[in-house]
């Protein structure tokens, strides 16, 4: 992998990890583009490392958060930290069951399958739209409505499936606050990538050469500028009602792919 590769791949994965058009769709469509059906060899140490990059971004943006309910956890008291610490566990609940039970069949439906990344795409897309137009009626995240939002997420497993765009439109189709929403989309995800993290460490599956260390690290920064200048214009695109915008462009990339995996 290049520099160049790096930096654009890097982009790719900080920006759509919280835009909602599917951070794994685009790599995928990036990778074919870039002249191979899946990122290069040293494929799982890079999606650890952006992953991991994506992570602290949020932690970054969301800090002040993330104080409360680990302060809310250490005192030991039923609070509103608490509670939302219990909803974060619910949510990552179906996605864990998903990773832990079904990796081999998940991963067979990567590498560069254009038509399947295309038609979730379309599926994104729609969620968008129908998100764009609900009634905002300011309810909180219930427990029902994290294990649901959880649903989502699990679902957006799929490449071409927006993980943002998933939990957020179903945060908002159930009537959740539209900032309560992109909130509670984005702390979810960031004890899942930490322990999708700490797994791949443990299982000895990450191969690490020194000759790489330059790629990742441009990789890295490369994702972690671009996540915390995505996670932060997210918000406020989420509290303007303006998901349309990505529903039109995850259509028209969404039939370019189907169109792209027909022809090639």
């Amino acid at each position: 992998m290049s520099l160049f590769e790096a930096v654009i791949l890097g982009i790719v994965q900080g920006l759509t990890e919280f835009l909602p058009v599917s951070s794994s769709g685009h790599i995928e469509i990036a990778s074919v583009i870039l002249g191979s059906n899946s990122v290069p060899e040293e494929s799982l140490m890079f999606t650890v490392v952006v992953h991991f990059a994506t992570a602290l971004s949020t932690i970054a943006v969301f800090r002040k958060d993330i104080y409360d309910i680990f302060r809310g956890l250490f005192q030991f008291k039923w609070n509103e930290e608490t509670m939302f610490s219990l909803k974060v566990i619910l949510s990552m609940i179906p996605a864990v069951v998903i990773g832990l039970y079904f990796q081999e069949e998940l991963e067979q439906l990567f590498g560069g399958k254009l038509l399947l990344v295309g038609s979730m795409l379309l599926i994104t897309a729609v969620l968008l739209y129908l998100a764009d137009r609900a009634r905002d009626t300011g309810k909180p995240v219930s427990y029902a409505h994290a294990i649901l939002v959880g649903l989502a997420q699990a679902v957006a497993m799929l490449p071409g499936i927006s993980r943002s765009g998933a939990t957020i439109s179903t945060s908002v189709l159930l009537g959740i606050d539209k900032g309560k929403a992109a909130r509670f989309s984005f702390l979810m995800v960031v004890p899942l990538i930490i322990g999708k993290i700490g797994k791949d460490i443990t299982d000895g599956a990450l191969t690490y050469q020194n000759d790489k260390f330059i790629v990742l690290a441009v990789a890295f920064v490369a994702a972690f500028v671009a996540g915390l200048i995505a996670c932060t214009w997210m918000i406020k695109l989420v509290k303007r009602s303006k998901l349309t915008y990505f529903s039109v462009y995850c259509t028209v990339v969404g039939l370019l792919a189907i169109i792209a995996g027909l022809l090639f």
